[in-house]
């Protein structure tokens, strides 16, 4: 669903220029708080977020790659929004898929420059929003299992994608450039994308659920399922010390519980690696070759009259292929290992500088608060 530079007039382009700048500000700021955890629990888990979260971002860059076949003539591929916010939290997750944008559009021309707002406001934002809201709410009401974490991941992730479509069609009633009636839009789009949408719940569901099963602390929206341990006083205790035994024994909360040990993620990161690296590097080469849902939409209506090319057309990674390069499958797989590498690269720098920089602010503040006591300490009293 990469809109290219032309399909949405310049000043709504601008105002969602603005408007992705600031969910990506935003975004910023909540990742902090995702990186950072709460309780014993919570930073343990955080902690490994950050290198985690750059995998994400390669990981989904890699399985956009594999486009599949939806329909006659029409492909579909994954969007990432709700996969990203399960696994590492709905912050996060904006960035995450902002970063692989930003890597498409500028690396392999996939995506106007322009479009870069209209882009990272529909496939970032709408669909994590949507996704991890849907999430969260279905979480609330099913038992609270490792199953219904993989259900909830696959309802959130399927309605995501005709939401997006759906926001697609709002943006392009404001500042479409081709004269096209909004209902013949509206109803192609999210027809087609809801059939992309049973592709993009089965990857994210799929994934969810491959992560659970091995390393259940790593998924962002599984955190708060585990029923927090709780000390109970055994009845027979005070029989033995002559009081009468409570009916009911009183749970004791286990405030100095020690914190979790520390799990390496290293496997899991390696195996996500090569994962991300097979996809992008091999299997990208039998990905469908039929246009996605936007372009068959937009050439079967006449959305694209007006597209303009790529500033980047030139690139030496345009188009997914390595210039100079004739072998199809050698050009397309290199160019996916590239991207995958960048991706990953710019990705885990923006996390790890984000989990420094709470990590330093709370050193401070922790430092500051010990100062205090002391300095008062040490301040002669004054008689009246």
């Amino acid at each position: 669903m990469h809109v290219p530079d032309g399909f949405i007039n310049a000043p709504v382009s601008a105002a969602t220029g603005v408007v992705a700048a600031v969910a990506v500000a935003v975004s910023l700021r909540g990742a902090r708080r995702e990186l950072a955890g709460a309780g014993p629990v919570g930073a343990a888990a955080a902690e490994r977020t950050a290198p985690l979260a750059g995998l994400v971002a390669a990981f989904i860059f890699a399985v956009q790659m594999l486009n599949f076949p939806v329909a006659a003539g029409t492909s579909g591929h994954l969007l990432g929004g709700a996969l990203a916010a399960i696994l590492v939290g709905p912050y996060t997750g904006v960035l995450c898929v902002s970063v692989v944008l930003l890597m498409q559009g500028v690396l392999f021309a996939d995506g106007g420059l322009t479009a870069l707002g209209v882009n990272i406001t529909d496939m970032a934002i709408v669909t994590t929003v949507v996704a991890y809201g849907l999430f969260r709410g279905l979480v609330k009401v099913l038992p609270r299992r490792r199953r219904s974490v993989t259900v909830a991941s696959f309802v959130a992730a399927l309605l995501s994608v005709p939401a997006a479509a759906v926001a697609f069609t709002a943006l392009y009633a404001l500042g479409g450039t081709a004269d096209v009636p909004l209902g013949k839009v509206f109803t192609a789009m999210v027809g087609v994308h809801l059939l992309i949408g049973i592709g993009e719940a089965a990857i994210t569901a799929l994934t969810v659920g491959a992560v659970i099963a091995v390393r259940p602390d790593l998924v962002y929206g599984a955190r708060g399922l585990t029923k927090p341990l709780e000390l109970r006083t055994s009845p027979l205790a005070g029989a033995a010390d002559g009081a009468t035994p409570a009916a009911e024994p009183a749970p004791v909360p286990a405030a100095a519980a020690p914190a979790p040990a520390r799990r390496s993620v290293r496997r899991v990161w390696l195996a996500g690696l090569a994962a991300a690296l097979v996809c992008a590097g091999g299997v990208s080469y039998y990905a469908s070759a039929s246009p996605d849902g936007l372009e068959k939409v937009a050439h079967d209506h006449g959305i694209d009259r007006k597209a303009e090319d790529h500033a980047a057309k030139d690139s030496p990674l345009a188009d997914y292929s390595v210039k100079d390069i004739t072998d199809p499958r050698l050009s397309g797989g290199l160019a996916g290992v590239i991207g995958v590498g960048a991706t990953l690269a710019v990705g885990s720098g923006v996390f790890v500088v984000l989990r420094r920089r709470r990590n330093a602010a709370g050193a401070e503040r922790a430092d500051a608060g010990a100062e205090r006591p002391d300095a008062g300490a040490g301040r002669p009293s004054e008689s009246v």
